[in-house]
């Protein structure tokens, strides 16, 4: 079992524990996200902030059980789905313990659940990927996903209705027909960084206009695979790209690999958790963050200014490099029709509006129905 305090600010106020999944920091991505959200609260409160991560999967249930045991956190927060099962036999055991969990439901009455309506923002950037294959012509939008758990369905599925949408959005525009079809894959790890590669190798491969990295650290390896194959045509930029996640991750491969991320506010999660507590205001309960919420969403140029920072804070970028990755992304966005971000924007506010609903697939059957619509 190991139990590691990362980071922590003086103390003034309340402690928080973030109790992560193997996957750990340093993912730039869902984990590192989650430490974001609760360092700013931390910093606005003036609370305490302690990073437990696991060595293994079979850490989760004695670390989630010592926070609650040490007595020492003014809020617990588990993040990920992987640490449900460990939060639900210990929550019963500590009744006055607030705790959250980040992706996923705990019936207690001490556990606040975030979940996300990840099929919103993954519909937005299937419709990208979909227009963006049939704009440069090529047959296939590509998505790999971590392990097969109702979380990543949403993904899935959302990312298949946006595909569907953005194929018939690209005829209605330009009057010829987007032949484009869903490459996908399980890889079954979210801590595989090698899987995730050689699985975005095959998509490419097959003719994959855009990679969707739906599995956290493995987003490491899908950026690998964009590169190499880029960089053995003598090219520096895409086609093909790769769509990052949970975090906007544009910034990465010097800014013109990954044209757009899936925004997934693990960081507002965290905070709001926290900052429930500071007010005296939790409760346990769900809450349900999507595009009406900005708990989800499509990168933009804020987006990316913002993550640079996030970047260079986490040691991968230089400041000397900013203004770079910067031109190298607006260079790829700006080769891309304006009509073709103008449908991504139509798209998100005929959700907000209601007129469209994005399938929710949040178990096996709800999936394969998903799937027989949008093959």
């Amino acid at each position: 079992m190991l139990a590691v305090v990362l980071f922590s600010l003086p103390l003034l106020g309340g402690r928080v524990a973030i109790l992560v999944d193997v996957g750990g920091t340093g993912d730039l991505s869902f984990n590192d996200m989650a430490v974001k959200g609760a360092e700013e609260a931390a910093e606005e409160f003036g609370w305490e902030v302690s990073v437990i991560e696991p060595a293994t999967a079979a850490d989760y249930l004695p670390n989630v059980r010592l926070a609650a045991e040490s007595r020492m956190f003014d809020m617990i927060i588990c993040v990920g789905f992987l640490l449900a099962d460990a939060l639900e036999t210990v929550a019963p055991d500590f009744p006055d313990q607030p705790f959250a969990i980040i992706d996923a439901v705990v019936d207690e009455p001490n556990v606040l659940s975030v979940e996300f309506r990840e099929e919103e923002g993954s519909a937005l950037v299937g419709a990208l990927g979909a227009m963006l294959a049939a704009h440069y012509d090529y047959p296939y939008a590509g998505i790999v996903l971590g392990i097969e758990i109702p979380v990543l369905y949403q993904f899935e599925g959302g990312y298949r209705y946006g595909i569907n949408w953005g194929a018939e959005r690209y005829w209605e525009e330009t009057g010829e027909e987007a032949d484009v079809d869903l490459l996908w894959v399980y890889t079954g790890t979210f801590d595989d960084i090698a899987r995730g590669k050689s699985a975005a190798e095959v998509q490419i491969g097959e003719g994959a206009a855009v990679v969707y990295n739906v599995a956290g650290p493995l987003g490491m390896g899908i950026l690998e695979a964009v590169t190499e194959h880029l960089e053995a045509r003598d090219r520096e930029a895409g086609p093909p790209f790769m769509f990052g996640v949970d975090a906007n991750q544009d910034w990465m491969g010097d800014g013109n690999k990954i044209i757009a991320s899936m925004l997934k506010r693990v960081d507002v999660a965290a905070y709001t958790a926290v900052e429930l507590v500071e007010l005296d205001e939790f409760e346990g309960g769900v809450m349900l963050l999507g595009l009406e919420d900005k708990g989800v969403g499509i990168s933009r140029h804020d987006d990316l200014i913002e993550f640079i920072e996030f970047g260079i804070a986490a040691g991968e970028i230089t400041e000397d490099e900013r203004e770079q990755i910067e031109q190298n992304w607006l260079a790829i966005r700006g080769d891309v029709p304006d009509w073709i971000w103008d449908a991504v924007d139509e798209l998100e506010e005929k959700i907000l509006a209601g007129e469209i609903e994005v399938p929710r697939a949040s178990s096996r059957g709800q999936i394969d129905e998903v799937r027989e619509l949008y093959p």
